[in-house]
């Protein structure tokens, strides 16, 4: 469906693809295992060469896909260069990080077409594509982008939809409220 790995197509890397001098997902994702907060260089990064703990590396950087590596996106994607990380979340919906150097690359073409194109996609399938910079949340939907303000990447977000005047469905992001992951998770009952 989108050029993205899911988590369960592994995330190999695609043929002629390859980390090289690329270390941008040690700079925007956070990594709980070693305190680090998001948008700060991991105190580990060799810069251009890799992980200096590589063989050691957390649990999270282990079971981390780039999304660019594992797809069959142009050069332009490549994280050193758009500042964009991209990943597959667990629900299989897309999580562009983007550097917070460049907060606004995501808007730049063809970063932007391509982010609304899977919004469009994926939505059809109950999942979404968010933006995310440093922890604040944004929400990329085919009419209308929603930021979200600060959020954790495990926390929960709601899209409705209604009709809109023309027919056209129109699409709101918003906050789970505090009880939505525990409602979601019981299964519901069938009437008779």
């Amino acid at each position: 469906m989108t050029d993205v790995a899911t988590p369960n197509e592994g995330g190999a890397p695609a043929a002629g693809k390859a980390c090289g001098t690329c270390t941008m997902c040690c700079k925007v994702l956070h990594i709980a295992a070693l305190n680090k907060p998001h948008s700060v260089w991991c105190p580990h990064v060799k810069q251009g060469k890799g992980c200096g703990i590589y063989e050691d590396r957390p649990h999270e950087c282990r079971k981390f896909h780039c999304g660019y590596l594992s797809s069959n996106l142009s050069e332009e994607w490549f994280p050193q260069r758009s500042k964009i990380v991209l990943m597959a979340d667990v629900s299989g919906g897309i999580t562009a990080v983007v550097d917070q150097s460049r907060p606004e690359a995501w808007r730049e073409q063809p970063f932007y077409r391509q982010l609304k194109s899977w919004s469009r996609e994926l939505l059809a399938a109950n999942k979404y594509v968010v933006v995310r910079i440093g922890k604040r949340a944004i929400a990329v939907l085919p009419d209308e982008d929603f930021d979200l303000g600060p959020m954790e990447m495990d926390e929960p977000l709601v899209i409705e939809t209604a009709p809109g005047p023309t027919g056209r469905p129109i699409y709101r992001a918003r906050r789970a409220d505090p009880g939505y992951a525990a409602r979601a998770a019981v299964p519901k009952v069938a009437e008779k």
